[in-house]
């Protein structure tokens, strides 16, 4: 059975006391924060008045800004924790108002900035005092085209809270309100299913305690899918109201203006996926081979290939090796993570009503933190380093950039994490000495490439069709999503895989659905990651050096432009084609060693 929170060891818990010592300073934050309001509401009509009064509204809008990421971060956070605790609820429900007034409050910025004489603000910039802003102005003029006027942007912020609804609603209904049954394990212990637990024991040798998750799983989403697409259909709405709002031709043009990604990026991941899935479908074909299956099932595609072999991994152990995988990264770095580990970032183990899944967060004050749902897996080692990836990134950000820039990119968010997966798949495959070992080893990253590159680009698709059918007036219901989904399946898997209906409605689970054409940079991020990692093994001192700028440049320029200093390319399809050919090759390296096994 799960463990209460406050049976967990405090070693294994986050310290969330570099955000707020408890909820008192968060009340006092609230009641700062808005009181400041009245600041920034005296600048309205007088943004360009003066070069002074630019500069303090600025300085305003970032100490407003910079409360209320704390306020908001922590109370999600300590919700988190606990989903059911409806103290934490409240407080989070708070925060999201607070955002919503303060995006009303500050509405009028923008449209007084791009409204304003060219010429008059890059006077203003070119003075010492503004100098600072220069990136931060020019990325907001450059969406002149796509401002609306004052009253306008006003009451899109007004209903900035409202259009949240169907993200917090499916982040409530799947975290908090879903009942998942009992069952028993291989060894006949009885648990009940989660959503951290799920794919663990998708990964039991017994195939009957398999395919019974798998079906019990899905049935409590099957239970609940006319919700789950009533929620989804209404995000899709969402996104495509404020696209037409601004004067984007899609959704998805409005979702990729934001970080200036060409679409033409988005479009070159699938087609160059698209040309490699008979890779994939070569793969799945090799799963079947070695599962010794008449009919390979999705329950059978996260199993380990290779048997008696012990590749778990307890977390103080799983520690270890992540260190030792990024000792290229040199002493600066690893001596940051070593820290990390006994000062209060990571929250490591699943407890009652905890958040399923993973992530790195925090705000440019606090620590980098970092939640798990830790198995001693190893995939749940290469989490840690993922996680820390993006920790890492965050605290080199934030160590050399001001609070403006001080976040990077979401374009580039995955670049860093995946980074340190493949840094350390390449640690685990160069010092293993057991062929068995190694032929797990292969499964395992070749997994990643499945599950990062192939399964992303596959949400990308499903994410862009589903926008594309509410874009031309067409419906989207339980049905129209688990067809649609299937059909995905049926192509990227190919022939091998035997697709039960309950796979159907694995778009019900994905959260990141509700997060606007998010998933297509996890292919990205960890194609980009690849080549660096490739670049620091064969030429560290260099590439290492241009790494670590990458790491520290936050959103100082723009995310394409920040990876072509680190020497990747994203414009073009060089980067996804050459880490297809690394998957191709690493099939065709698994099945030399499997004839010499």
């Amino acid at each position: 059975m799960l463990k209460e929170r406050k049976d967990i060891e405090g070693k294994f818990k986050w310290d969330l006391s570099s955000l707020y010592v408890n909820d008192e300073s968060w009340e006092n934050d609230f009641t700062t924060a808005s009181s400041l309001f009245e600041s920034i509401e005296n600048f309205k009509g007088h943004v360009l008045d003066t070069k002074e009064n630019l500069l303090k509204v600025l300085e305003s809008i970032e100490k407003v800004d910079r409360l209320i990421s704390n306020l908001s971060t922590y109370a999600k956070m300590k919700q988190d924790e606990n989903t059911k605790d409806s103290h934490y609820q409240s407080l989070f429900a708070r925060a999201q108002t607070l955002i919503g007034s303060y995006r009303e409050v500050t509405s009028f910025f923008v449209p007084e900035l791009i409204s304003g004489d060219p010429k008059l603000i890059e006077t203003y910039l070119n003075t010492p005092e503004l100098k600072l802003y220069d990136q931060h102005i020019h990325n907001i003029l450059r969406a002149r085209p796509h401002t609306l006027s004052q009253e306008s942007e006003t009451i899109l912020a007004k209903a900035s809270e409202l259009m949240a609804a169907p993200s917090n609603a499916y982040g409530m209904l799947s975290a908090a309100d879903l009942k998942f049954p009992s069952m028993e394990n291989e060894k006949g212990e009885v648990f009940e299913l989660t959503h951290g637990n799920f794919v663990p024991t998708l990964m039991s040798k017994n195939r009957k305690v398999r395919e019974e998750a798998f079906k019990k799983y899905y049935s409590i989403f099957d239970g609940h899918k006319n919700v789950f697409a009533s929620l989804l259909n209404s995000e899709v709405k969402k996104n495509i109201f404020y696209a037409k709002s601004k004067g984007f031709a899609s959704a998805r043009a409005a979702a990729l203006f934001e970080n200036n990604v060409p679409e033409s990026v988005y479009d070159q991941l699938i087609s160059a996926v698209h040309e490699s899935l008979d890779s994939l479908h070569e793969y799945i074909g090799l799963r079947k081979e070695l599962l010794g299956v008449d009919s390979l099932k999705p329950y059978d595609l996260y199993v380990p290939l290779i048997e008696d072999v012990d590749m778990s991994y307890p977390y103080e152990e799983a520690q270890g090796h992540v260190l030792k995988s990024l000792e290229i990264l040199g002493k600066d770095y690893t001596e940051v993570v070593e820290n990390s580990f006994t000062d209060g970032w990571i929250d490591v183990y699943e407890n009652v009503g905890k958040r399923s899944g993973a992530y790195s967060w925090g705000t440019y004050d606090s620590k980098p933190y970092i939640l798990l749902n830790y198995h001693d897996q190893l995939n749940d080692m290469f989490t840690l380093t993922h996680e820390m990836g993006h920790s890492m990134h965050s605290y080199y950000s934030r160590e050399n950039q001001p609070y403006v820039y001080g976040n990077y990119s979401i374009f580039v968010a995955e670049v860093a994490s995946t980074t340190n997966e493949a840094l350390l798949n390449k640690y685990l495959l160069n010092n293993v000495k057991d062929k068995k070992e190694k032929l797990y080893l292969l499964n395992n990253y070749l997994e990643n490439f499945r599950g990062t590159v192939f399964r992303q680009t596959m949400f990308a698709e499903f994410e862009k069709m589903i926008h594309d059918k509410v874009e031309k007036g067409e419906a989207l219901t339980a049905d129209v999503f688990n067809t649609l989904y299937h059909d995905l399946n049926v192509k990227y898997y190919g022939p091998a895989l035997d697709i039960d209906s309950e796979l159907d409605l694995e778009w019900a689970r994905i959260p990141h659905f509700y997060y606007n054409f998010y998933v297509f940079q996890y292919a990205t991020g960890f194609s980009a990651a690849e080549s660096l990692a490739d670049r620091m093994v064969n030429d560290p001192k260099s590439a290492v050096n241009a790494y670590k700028g990458f790491l520290s440049a936050g959103c100082s320029n723009y995310p394409i432009e920040v990876l072509k200093l680190a020497g990747v390319d994203m414009t073009t399809p060089q980067p996804v084609e050459n880490a297809l050919k690394v998957f191709r090759n690493l099939v065709k390296e698994m099945k030399e060693l499997l004839k010499d096994a």
